[in-house]
């Protein structure tokens, strides 16, 4: 039997074994209430210690200077700039800085509602429901102009025809911003001016506007991502994983696979090109796991879902979106012998949480390093495909062509190649 070690030298030996400069943990500050608040959250709960020494540096560099030091009195925009700029020194995934003004705080708010439960009445009124008015498209730069880059599967913006890849030009003749463009138009329509191919004249299309709950659009959009198309005689299922975080996310696939849209598909396209990851560390065990499916039936007759098992041919997507809780399903998938298609997933595989700001920006904060098995660890590192295919956004005009590699791919292995 090993001997216990006592406990004052195991405090002791343990006080050697954390940095000097790591135990006071009492960053510089600058006054300003924002950046400083960001700052201490670092020190306090990075999951890296060792990174706060470069952290430490960087907060020093802003603070001092020369041309712009920052202080108490600073404008937010220079603060804001300040925070990111000593977040990026942090090279981390799962840190960084969100306002209201983006898509991404309002997700965010919902993915983290039980870190943020305090506040989230206040910041959401009346019942502290996280929403924000939109369309359901996220817009990203690429070549000097905002292409969108996600339409969530049955929102008012894929209902009104816009695809991925379209140039967005401008809403209701102003500037396209992902939340003010909405504003006050919650039960109206909007028109969204977009250019489709490169050169052409712009057209216009009319855009519900929802007031839009976040992990219910996911959950709204994986169910309307369900499809079946026949190929050589075969029935090939599709489904998109937008996120892993949504709570009946995969009980909306689970029950796609046993009883409903999907059960006779002869084989099987997931697509982890999603928004966030998060969810749970073992949802690819509904692919690959080796307990048999089962249900629980009661004595009316109604049954429930225990236990789902896919038994069918695989073929998953992924490209830099795929993060998080999804990499490490991707993962799980090439491990278990299932090709991958795509792009390198995001190799953003730490455990965030979110904290509130003093001005109520959210700031997410990897707290814990993530190891799979031994030592594997995919921050900074991802998962290659194992079928790569590029994916080009601007004037896409709904165009995929990592979809058409993995239906390719699982036509030949239909047709037993």
């Amino acid at each position: 039997m090993q001997a216990k070690m006592p406990g004052f030298l195991a405090v002791a030996l343990l006080l050697l074994l954390i940095p000097a400069n790591a135990l006071a943990l009492d960053p510089p500050r600058s006054g300003h209430p924002v950046f400083d608040r960001a700052v201490q959250l670092v020190f306090d709960n990075f999951h890296d210690m060792s990174a706060l020494d470069r952290f430490g540096a960087a907060v020093r560099q802003e603070i001092e200077d020369a041309d712009t030091p920052l202080t108490k009195n600073s404008s937010n925009a220079r603060a804001d700039e300040a925070i990111d700029a000593v977040l990026a020194s942090l090279e981390a995934s799962h840190t960084g800085r969100f306002q209201r003004d983006t898509i991404d705080y309002f997700e965010l708010a919902d993915i983290f509602r039980f870190a943020l439960r305090n506040d989230m009445e206040r910041l959401f009124p009346p019942k502290g429901d996280a929403s924000y008015p939109g369309i359901g498209m996220i817009a990203r730069p690429a070549n000097g102009a905002l292409f969108a880059s996600d339409v969530y599967d049955g929102s008012p913006a894929d209902k009104a025809g816009i695809q991925v890849g379209d140039e967005i030009i401008s809403v209701d003749g102003a500037p396209y911003h992902e939340i003010d463009s909405f504003q006050r138009q919650v039960g109206k329509t909007v028109e969204v001016s977009l250019r489709r191919h490169v050169g052409e004249k712009p057209i216009t299309v009319k855009v519900a506007v929802e007031q839009l709950r976040p992990l219910r659009t996911f959950e709204k959009a994986i169910e309307n991502s369900l499809a079946v198309s026949e190929r050589s005689g075969k029935q090939i299922g599709y489904l998109r994983f937008w996120t892993l975080s949504s709570p009946n996310g995969m009980e909306i696939v689970n029950r796609a696979l046993a009883t409903g849209r999907l059960k006779d598909a002869d084989g099987l396209i997931v697509d982890l090109r999603g928004r966030w990851g998060g969810g749970p560390a073992d949802a690819a065990e509904l692919f690959v796991g080796d307990t048999p499916s089962f249900r629980l039936i009661s004595r009316d007759g109604e049954d429930m879902l225990a236990n789902v098992r896919w038994r069918r041919p695989v073929v998953a997507i992924i490209d830099e979106g795929t993060r998080s809780g999804l990499e490490l399903f991707a993962y799980a998938l090439k491990t278990n012998g299932i090709p991958l298609v795509g792009t390198r997933t995001a190799g953003a595989l730490l455990a965030g949480r979110a904290y509130l700001l003093p001005d109520d920006s959210i700031l997410e904060l990897a707290v814990s390093d993530a190891v799979i098995g031994e030592d594997v660890r995919l921050e900074g590192r991802g998962v290659e495909p194992d079928i790569p295919v590029t994916f080009s956004l601007p004037y896409a005009a709904g165009n995929d062509q990592q979809r058409d590699a993995a239906m390719q791919a699982m036509e030949r292995i239909l047709a037993g190649g």
